[in-house]
């Protein structure tokens, strides 16, 4: 039997029926066929703000970006035209609910949809391949860290990428307020895979991170289409508040308003549960949801709140992202939000059915310790820094790595680290190339004679080939791709596309793992000593701006003026008047929080870190590494060490990491 090879496939053409003419030709799709696919798929009359100046770019042949408020309508500017195209629409996005809730949704209106993530099992991986091959699926949904992965990347090679969808875009600049470097590899991809068109969403973005968007996807101003923050339907409102008084405050608020489903947002895991626990105690339906949670458990909270209409969810930020949920009547911020960006997406899950809807925020300034640790904890040490540079330097031209080691090697945090060899790329020293998995193994579903009696003989003797470069151990076969290529003669890419093309067929079981990063040195330095401080240098600037970023929460909270106005401003949408029924509006007088708590550490605590210093004194010759042991921030290094278990670990949580720092710097020869 000669089915077809992926080690010889064509690029292949997806077969969809278009609205209108043949989508080679976009200018013939008028306003009236997009109307009509938006009532006969979707079963709307018309759109929501925006949403056709958007959907008319993409089908016009050009790049777009859409700024909407969260619960704006984002999702259908590709969800429409997904159904025009002929190609895949391939949607990124962080938020595997939001997979989840709108593959769902896509499903029940007939629509082919599907998601890639790490909870899928092998049948269920294998049969989106076949349909992504065959192209009968329109939407594939991934995580940016997917194209870290070489087999979906070879596997999306020889497709036609009609639209590029990109949420969450706010994350490509360092301007927003989520800087994620596997975002500005997504604008090599695009370019990469030949993508037709880009589409790059975001519910929060400045100025400049707008300029940042636009410049990476080649969007053309004109292409950038922005609703506006405001929703009229929204009453913000801000009670100082102080720590021991919170619980009681948020059981009141909630126990004389009106029932109605609510997310009462924390900052912490353990806050998220305890909560929980207090509201459920007084009878009210309340659940706890957090990133800590196995997925079946955050699957079944997150299904029991869609279905209620009176349930409670609290949660950290993990919740609510991408929720399709339109009657979400409160939403309370237990703790203050990271930033005014993370502020205006979480209470824009409230009320997206347009009916009034109560967001308060319980203010209390001991809420930015935590807040400020974890920035501190995430800026490495000019050491660590100096580490990294040093050994990306001393490699030779190609070279490639493990992030794990290298992050355990330095001591800096995996997200700090692919940032810091981010910052590399951008300055011109270094270009990434395709990860790779070190290592592969199979294992045989049929006999060897049943596999390879499907294939013709020329087909038949590459995989033979494979099989014999392969070492069995008890089940399984592990095969060293590179060693296999050489001995073979042929590029390992090909090798890739075999093995999965037998796992597709049902044929394998594959298994990978041990993910390792290629780079090339574009150029040296001339001093490798300057080039570690300037990115230091930039790494404390990062730190300075996101410690800003919290304080202008509290700023904002203490204004005495409109401050729906003012934060409608802040993204680039001035009202030019006042909202009238904001708590300032209401109140006309500004909301004071009462200054933190005044906490140092014990002479007896200085006395154990001391004790502790010695006992590890390379690890701890920085006050600052013992100052973030003392605050509960942890390292690769300070991991490897055990200390995440000392007695002395977190102990000072609850006090200023600047303080601690001053008082160890101060206590610590």
């Amino acid at each position: 039997m000669s089915n077809p090879s992926p080690a010889v496939q064509t690029k292949t053409r997806t077969t969809v029926q278009t609205v209108s003419a043949d989508s080679s030709h976009p200018e013939k799709y008028s306003a009236n066929d997009i109307r009509t696919a938006l009532k006969n798929h979707f079963g709307h009359a018309d759109f929501r703000e925006g949403q056709q100046r958007v959907i008319s770019r993409l089908l016009a042949g050009k790049s777009a970006a859409a700024v909407f408020p969260t619960g704006g309508g984002k999702s259908l500017c590709y969800q429409l035209p997904s159904l025009m195209l002929d190609g895949l629409t391939l949607v990124v996005s962080p938020l595997i609910a939001l997979m989840k809730d709108q593959i769902d949704a896509l499903t029940a209106n007939g629509i082919k949809a599907a998601r890639l993530d790490s909870t899928l099992d092998a049948d269920a991986y294998r049969q989106i391949m076949l349909e992504l091959r065959d192209g009968s699926l329109r939407l594939l949904y991934v995580a940016p860290e997917r194209f870290n992965n070489e087999r979906f990347r070879q596997s999306i090679s020889d497709i036609d990428i009609a639209l590029f969808a990109v949420d969450e875009a706010h994350c490509i600049s360092e301007w927003g307020h989520n800087f994620r470097p596997d975002y500005l590899k997504l604008v090599q991809f695009a370019k990469a895979c030949g993508a037709q068109r880009v589409l790059a969403l975001t519910a929060t973005a400045t100025k400049e991170v707008m300029v940042d968007i636009c410049t990476a996807f080649d969007i053309e101003p004109d292409c950038a289409v922005n609703t506006g923050f405001y929703r009229s339907n929204l009453q913000l409102h801000a009670t100082a508040v102080g720590a021991d008084s919170r619980d009681a405050l948020l059981l009141n608020k909630i126990k004389t308003s009106a029932s109605g489903s609510a997310i009462v947002y924390v900052t912490l895991q353990k806050t998220a549960e305890k909560v929980a626990a207090l509201l459920a105690d007084n009878g009210i339906p309340a659940r706890h949801y957090h990133a800590g949670l196995k997925e079946e458990q955050r699957t079944a909270v997150q299904d029991w709140f869609i279905a209620s209409d009176e349930g409670i969810v609290v949660a950290t930020i993990a919740f609510g992202m991408g929720i399709d949920k339109s009657n979400i009547r409160y939403v309370y911020h237990y703790n203050l939000p990271k930033s005014l960006e993370n502020y205006s997406q979480e209470i824009g899950r409230a009320g997206r059915d347009g009916k009034l809807s109560q967001c308060h925020l319980l203010a209390c300034a001991d809420d930015l310790i935590p807040l400020e640790n974890f920035i501190y904890g995430d800026t490495p040490n000019r050491s660590s820094v100096d580490s990294l540079v040093n050994f990306v330097f001393s490699q030779d031209t190609d070279f490639d790595i493990s992030l794990y080691d290298l992050s355990r090697q330095c001591d800096i945090r995996p997200l700090v680290l692919r940032t810091l060899l981010t910052q590399l790329e951008l300055k011109g020293y270094i270009s990434g190339g395709t990860p790779f998995y070190a290592n592969y193994q199979f294992k045989p579903l049929q006999t060897s004679a049943e596999i390879l009696g499907r294939f013709n003989e020329e087909r038949a003797q590459f995989i033979g080939n494979i099989f014999r470069c392969a070492t069995k151990s008890r089940t399984w076969f592990q095969v060293d791709l590179d060693t296999t290529a050489q001995t073979l003669n042929c590029q390992r890419h090909r090798l890739v596309a075999a093995l999965d093309y037998l796992a597709e067929q049902n044929l394998l079981e594959v298994k990978v793992a041990g993910v390792r990063n290629r780079y090339t040195i574009d150029r040296r330095p001339k001093s490798v000593d300057d080039l570690a401080a300037a990115l230091s240098d930039e790494a404390d600037k990062r730190e300075e701006r996101e410690i800003a970023r919290l304080q202008s929460v509290l700023d904002w909270i203490c204004l005495n003026e409109c401050q729906t106005s003012a934060l409608c401003a802040r993204f680039d949408s001035p009202l030019n008047a006042d909202c009238g029924h904001c708590g300032w509006c209401i109140e006309q007088k500004p909301v004071i929080p009462a200054a933190r708590s005044a906490k140092s550490i014990s002479v007896g605590v200085l006395q154990q870190a001391t004790a502790l210093r010695l006992e590890h004194e390379d690890l701890l010759s920085s006050a600052k590494t013992l100052s973030r042991v003392l605050c509960g921030l942890s390292s690769p290094q300070i991991t490897k060490a055990g200390l995440h278990k000392s007695k002395l670990f977190g102990v000072a949580e609850s006090i200023p990491f600047q303080q601690v720092l001053k008082q160890v710097s101060a206590g610590v020869p």
